[in-house]
């Protein structure tokens, strides 16, 4: 793995940890961190790759096995990363 920026603390919300698949977790992540923006569109997946150059939020969509969807958060300051639901923002 290639990271692209750094995560900080890595957290995920109750409710994302009793909707999601265990196994998913960790291999989204891996996918956040190494620039894969998983299931967003362009302008979105643009907007991240301007925020590694510039310090902004970055923000990841991805589906579990189960099609439950959630989204990775990285803060502005890389001092958190979050796993959450789009329900829990």
């Amino acid at each position: 793995m290639n990271p692209k920026f750094e995560l900080g603390a890595t957290v995920i919300t109750p409710t994302a940890l009793n909707a999601l698949h265990p196994h998913d977790v960790p291999a989204a992540i891996v996918r956040h961190v190494s620039g894969d923006w998983g299931e967003l569109d362009d302008e979105d997946k643009a907007a991240n790759e301007g925020a590694l150059k510039h310090g902004h939020r970055i923000l990841s969509a991805y589906h579990d096995r189960n099609q439950v969807k959630f989204w990775i958060i990285t803060e502005a300051d890389r001092s958190v990363t979050t796993v959450l639901l789009p329900e829990d923002y």
